[in-house]
């Protein structure tokens, strides 16, 4: 039994390295996620010929539409390369150069639940581990005081927890969730100080409980949950230590914080840079309301909507895309901006015509990265006249994941877990690494 052990632990130790390739780009991620879908035709993605066929039928319109609805927004190139954007962007315009635009994505549904596990996990079933999770994974912490893994929201989104879950990963592989409707490091991360006992003596009782631990884990050896709960109580103990540092927004100057914006999002996108900049591996910022409610989901009033969103947004991005790269930590964050899928080139019928929304729509939309090692300055493919259908370059949810884990240095075919008797990977049996955003 001994040396089926050793066989076991002497597999999973080669075959931690053999998912590894090259020298990684990125060394980190934060994914800003605009939970409801953004418009890619009012955002990245002009179709004039919306203005042509307006209020034509489009003919496969799930809800009532009036028909085709042209973008108000004015779009201009921008940068040395002419990355096009619309106005509502005008913070992101001036770091043109640093965007990586992804104009031809698609995934396999229009619904918001699944199509939010699909871009988490690569699967539609709530089962399987979050993106960050596999990072977390493949890479582990670059500090032992911190997760490697955080999700920064200020509700609790659709599908909550399961996005940033570990699922049949190793525990400490688990996102930590941080609500940041309180922005008091202590109400940030729940339970960092004890309410009573002093730190001395609690240092006493976890040595107490590691010990009483161990020696359960002699004799149940092949409980890896057990071994989870160890390194989860080693890190809860190491972050009241930095995390109170780490967590403290109000360490930052009042300048740094305005410019990042005063909204939920913007002070998000500040605490994502902290994390960062102190070894955590993967942090998610989601864009939703106090109420966990989907404020990008625009099927009324789609252009007041996206003219307040995006300021909110551009704000905020801009500032942390600036924010990295005078600290030098641009070139190996990669930062990914976008949503669970678009929304349609037509409209979403309103009772009010001012006020007109489009629906959900997953065969084309938008999304863009900057840094770690991708094509700055950079759209990549297009979809059809009228932003129906991505045509050239199509770039389906697996191949983005794949081309994640590539930057980060990892094989997305290689990087596995074996459970419930079979070898399971974040891309399941899909996924093409797109060579042409990586610089």
């Amino acid at each position: 039994m001994g040396m089926v052990g050793l066989a076991a632990a002497l597999s999973e130790a080669q075959a931690s390295e053999s998912y590894l390739v090259g020298r990684p780009k990125a060394k980190r991620v934060i994914f800003l996620f605009m939970n409801g879908a953004p418009s890619h035709v009012d955002t990245f993605d002009p179709k004039p010929a919306l203005k042509k066929y307006e209020g034509k039928n489009p003919g496969k319109a799930k809800n009532k539409t009036t028909g085709f609805m042209p973008s108000p927004f004015k779009f201009a190139a921008h940068g040395s390369n002419g990355v096009v954007m619309s106005e509502l962007f005008p913070h992101l315009s001036k770091l043109a150069d640093d965007l990586c635009v992804l104009r031809s994505m698609h995934t396999d549904t229009p619904n918001h639940e699944p199509g939010l596990l699909l871009m988490h996990s690569g699967n539609q079933q709530p089962v399987r581990p979050s993106l960050g999770s596999w990072v977390s994974y493949g890479l582990g912490t670059e500090n032992k005081n911190l997760p490697s893994y955080v999700a920064i929201s200020p509700g609790r989104p659709v599908v909550g927890p399961q996005l940033w879950s570990c699922g049949f990963l190793p525990g400490e592989h688990q996102g930590l969730s941080v609500d940041t409707n309180q922005l008091d490091v202590d109400k940030l991360v729940p339970h960092l100080k004890h309410p009573s006992i002093p730190r001395g003596a609690e240092d006493a009782q976890l040595d107490l409980l590691t010990k009483l631990d161990r020696i359960h884990q002699k004799k149940h050896a092949h409980e890896r949950s057990l071994e989870a709960q160890i390194r989860a109580l080693e890190v809860a103990s190491a972050m009241q230590l930095e995390a109170s540092e780490a967590f403290d927004l109000s360490l930052e100057s009042e300048e740094v914080r305005n410019d990042y914006g005063r909204s939920p999002f913007g002070q998000s996108c500040l605490l994502a840079r902290r994390l960062v900049e102190r070894g955590v591996r993967f942090v998610t910022a989601y864009y939703v309301t106090k109420s966990g409610k989907q404020p990008w989901d625009t099927h009324n009033n789609n252009d007041n909507g996206h003219r307040k969103l995006c300021k909110d947004s551009d704000q905020a991005t801009a500032a942390l895309l600036q924010d990295l790269k005078q600290r030098g930590l641009l070139e190996d964050t990669l930062v990914v901006w976008g949503g669970e899928f678009g929304r349609t080139p037509y409209s979403q019928s309103n009772k009010n015509k001012k006020k007109m929304g489009r629906d959900h729509h997953n065969t084309g939309f938008s999304m863009f990265l900057a840094g770690g090692g991708t094509r700055g300055g950079y759209m990549h493919g297009a979809t059809d006249e009228v932003g129906m259908h991505a045509v050239e370059n199509r770039m389906h949810v697996h191949d983005l994941h794949a081309t994640i884990l590539h930057l980060l240095g990892i094989d997305h075919e290689k990087l596995t877990y074996r459970y419930s008797g079979r070898d399971f990977r974040l891309t399941d049996i899909h996924g093409r690494v797109e060579p042409e955003i990586i610089a």
